[in-house]
């Protein structure tokens, strides 16, 4: 087994607010040990309609503004402030990435150059995103396969073997919901997105909104080689994502048991481990006749 990478989806659970984006990158990279802290951008005005915009919104009591537009421009970073999280992500040593999820944002993350840039999956299928992302960007494609057909994802994997961009192509199970009930994780599907794709593309990955770590442990075991998510400082801050985010000490643990796991996950090296061999000599009941 490879070893997992973790991936801290801040989202915009900073609420919009660089001191607080600033401190969770901190936690993140020194108290949680993960190796990737990913953000969001978007451009409202050109994602919405003029009617979406300037409509309530649908959760008021997670708004930050008094129309959904408004919600969305406060927990907006420019791109002059993204470029200062990716540098504070180098000083931390942990990679800065991005989700982009409409052309201005795109060509705008692109230009800082990250190491990973991710499509998620409410843009999955927009085609002109996509071939952007495949002829101006050089680094990791990670794309997330939620609320999406077979017939579209046979799209979209035919889509980056056509513009030669596969082995750069991470896909992630995920489930479209915040949170997901356990019966609606579909964790195998891990397992028939490695059987069917594992030699086309780069690697395979989980995007979990469940709650609790358990989850993605089960994940890593079935070939999820990158494991997201959502990461939070307080899961009763205002806002849809908090709940199904997991806090710094969730975080940590999750990090921990994933190592632990990967370490688990061998044959014996030979058939009496050294650590055993103490225990033979005093327990084991050794009266076989060997031929």
């Amino acid at each position: 087994m490879e070893a997992p990478v973790v991936i801290a989806e801040i989202g915009c659970n900073h609420k919009g607010e660089m001191e607080i984006a600033k401190r969770m990158i901190e936690i993140a990279a020194t108290f949680c040990n993960v190796h990737v802290v990913k953000f969001q951008k978007r451009n409202p005005k050109e994602l919405l309609t003029p009617e979406e915009y300037n409509a309530p919104h649908p959760d008021p009591e997670n708004s930050y503004g008094k129309t959904y537009g408004e919600h969305r421009e406060k927990l907006e970073f420019s791109i002059d402030q993204h470029k200062l999280l990716k540098e504070f992500c180098e000083r931390y040593n942990v990679i800065y990435s991005c989700s982009v999820w409409d052309m201005t944002s795109t060509k705008e993350i692109i230009s800082l150059n990250p190491k990973m840039i991710k499509i998620p999956s409410a843009v999955n299928t927009h085609p002109e995103i996509l071939d952007y992302i495949c002829e101006n960007y050089g680094g990791e494609i990670h794309l997330s396969l939620g609320m999406t057909t077979r017939k579209e994802e046979e799209w979209i994997i035919n889509f980056f073997l056509k513009k030669g961009r596969n082995k750069d192509l991470i896909i992630y199970s995920c489930t479209s919901g915040y949170p997901v009930p356990f019966e609606d994780v579909c964790l195998l599907e891990i397992k028939r997105l490695k059987e069917t794709y594992s030699d086309v593309v780069k690697d395979i990955g989980f995007s979990g909104h469940h709650l609790g770590i358990a989850i993605d442990i089960a994940a890593y075991t079935l070939g999820a080689n990158y494991i997201e998510r959502h990461f939070t400082l307080d899961r009763t801050w205002k806002g849809t994502d908090h709940a199904a985010s997991l806090e710094p000490d969730g975080l940590r643990k999750l990090v921990r048991d994933l190592n632990a796991t990967k370490r688990a996950l061998c044959y014996k090296r030979e058939e009496i481990l050294d650590i055993e061999k103490e225990q033979r000599r005093k327990l084991k009941w050794n009266r076989m006749v060997e031929k």
